[in-house]
């Protein structure tokens, strides 16, 4: 099955981010897709991505949760105009605050999985819970609210 990626259809000046912009060679370039009403990501940690011995850096594992959920509300927002296939897409979000709970120790030496699904939508802001999982196993717990930015917010040069 080919799947599409979420961030495969957004703007160039989308790109850079560390955590999800296919432009950043040095990033974590995430992909994300929908699993019916879930956003999947399957990602695979590399050595120096370690917080200790065979431990993921708990600041990595944010910037999974954040890039993720922010992606799957871009993805929605697409998804209810009509727009997933459309490509150059402007993000309408930002990611207003981040909530992360680290229920046990996530392994280095396996992909982890994240489950994000948007619990609520109101007219500036959007609400996602995420989960992530290692060898089928909850790791970590986390949900963002993203806020409405102003259009100008990602280009280059803005002083948003």
């Amino acid at each position: 099955m080919n799947k599409k990626y979420f961030q495969d259809i957004w703007a160039d000046e989308m790109s850079y981010c560390f955590g999800c912009g296919r432009n950043n060679d040095q990033g974590l370039r995430i992909k994300s897709y929908w699993d019916g009403d879930e956003a999947i990501c399957i990602w695979t940690p590399e050595e120096h991505h370690k917080a200790a011995e065979n431990v993921l850096c708990g600041g990595i594992i944010a910037t999974l949760i954040d890039c993720h959920c922010l992606n799957t509300v871009t993805a929605t927002i697409a998804k209810k105009e009509g727009r997933e296939k459309d490509d150059q897409i402007i993000f309408p979000y930002a990611t207003g605050s981040i909530h992360i709970d680290l229920l046990k120790a996530t392994p280095l030496n396996s992909p982890v999985e994240l489950r994000a699904k948007v619990t609520k939508i109101l007219e500036k802001k959007i609400f996602v819970k995420c989960s992530l999982f290692s060898k089928g196993i909850e790791c970590v717990r986390g949900e963002i609210v993203a806020v409405k930015v102003p259009e100008n917010f990602w280009k280059k040069g803005s002083s948003n």
